[in-house]
């Protein structure tokens, strides 16, 4: 079977680049095709994987902020000739279900969402946008959604990573999808029992992720908060902060984060995410969790025995459910059990059965009738 893969971009490591590394060590020698890459950031085998950049990788400010080529990212993926593949396999949350195939050739998509920015969140992201930006970019995202709607008739099978996302894959696109939901490396992070005093938040500095609601919060608490990650809005974050129990460290080795996990009293989930995979991966630490109720958290989280919910978005109620959690005594090796059924081994096998029985499923579906 000859497979390539298609992910949106690789500029820096992340969940979705956690899921690609695990299609890769399926599919062992498959080529990946991507917008753009910077392979320094990259880590374990996708280090040295055989990736082919689109046009987008020949300009430098797009390795360095692909998100300002947007309204290119269709044309990226639409100039890949797949045409020599009997099986593409693509990993999108935004243009890499794109691709054009040919008839003969069977594309399943592992959808993390549809495009976030595009659809309901669209809100969320130009918020804080001033009216000239906002009065373009209505423009692009019309665009965008025409495009995102129709480029889905390419897709020949879905994969959902949660059933939140498999609900807005049949509202924006209206499609079945399978869930399958996304690999925690499970046998790397380790369950402490000696925890620290400060909670931890490891996210990309994003506006959907809400981690100026954490900052507002314990701008207000004598606890420590701990913030491992980069993006667009660090520096907006960092002036938000008023007392020196809030920290950000930045980017940090995989060592590092899972030290941190580690000893953590507790996880800040604050966002709401399509699956998540972070809340995952500190209760592999056997590190409870804050999140908000809503989204993939849902699917991850048990109430009350890995961690608590929030209901609404505000600073009373992310207050309230510390203090409710300050309250109660979790077992930290009973949320590690809970996440090992997340585990990375379960999740190849069951995309790699998913594949073959839908490999051997489109072949034998009959498209035609002679009459």
């Amino acid at each position: 079977m000859n497979i390539a893969l298609v992910h949106d971009w690789l500029p820096f490591m992340g969940g979705a680049e956690r899921v690609i590394t695990n299609f890769l060590e399926v599919f062992e020698d498959a080529p990946i095709y991507t917008s753009v890459y910077n392979r320094d950031n990259l880590e374990g085998i996708l280090k040295d994987a055989n990736i082919y950049g689109s046009f987008l990788q020949n300009l430098k400010s797009a390795r360095r902020d692909h998100r300002k080529f947007l309204p290119l990212m269709p044309t990226a993926f639409e100039t890949f000739d797949l045409n020599k593949y009997d099986v593409v396999l693509s990993s999108s949350s935004s243009c890499a279900k794109g691709v054009v195939t040919n008839p003969n050739t069977c594309h399943i998509c592992y959808c993390h969402s549809p495009m976030r920015y595009g659809w309901e969140f669209y809100y969320e992201y130009i918020e804080n946008l001033g009216k000239f930006k906002k009065s373009i970019i209505k423009y692009i995202m019309n665009y965008m959604r025409i495009w995102d709607n129709a480029s889905s008739n390419r897709v020949d099978y879905f994969i959902a990573n949660s059933k939140n996302v498999a609900n807005r894959i049949w509202k924006h696109y209206r499609r079945e999808s399978v869930v399958i939901h996304p690999p925690v490396r499970s046998k790397f992070f380790k369950a402490c029992e000696k925890k620290q005093d400060y909670f931890l938040i490891v996210s990309r500095l994003q506006e959907y992720k809400r981690v100026d609601l954490a900052i507002e919060v314990f701008n207000d608490l004598n606890i420590p908060l701990v913030i491992i990650g980069d993006g667009p809005l660090k520096e907006k974050l960092v002036n938000k902060v008023k007392r020196d129990n809030i920290k950000f460290l930045g980017r940090q080795p995989d060592d590092v984060v899972k030290k941190y996990y580690g000893e953590a009293r507790g996880f800040l989930f604050p966002g709401e995410e399509d699956f998540g995979i972070t809340s995952l991966e500190a209760q592999c630490s056997g590190t409870p969790v804050i999140a908000y109720g809503k989204g993939g958290a849902l699917e991850t989280i048990i109430d009350e025995k890995t961690g608590l919910f929030f209901e609404d978005h505000t600073v009373n109620s992310l207050k309230s459910a510390i203090d409710k959690f300050c309250k109660i005594e979790f077992n930290p090796n009973e949320i590690r059990a809970h996440a090992e059924s997340f585990d990375e081994d379960i999740f190849k096998h069951k995309i790699s059965n998913f594949v073959y029985d839908k490999v051997d499923e489109f072949k034998n579906n009959k498209k035609w009738v002679v009459l």
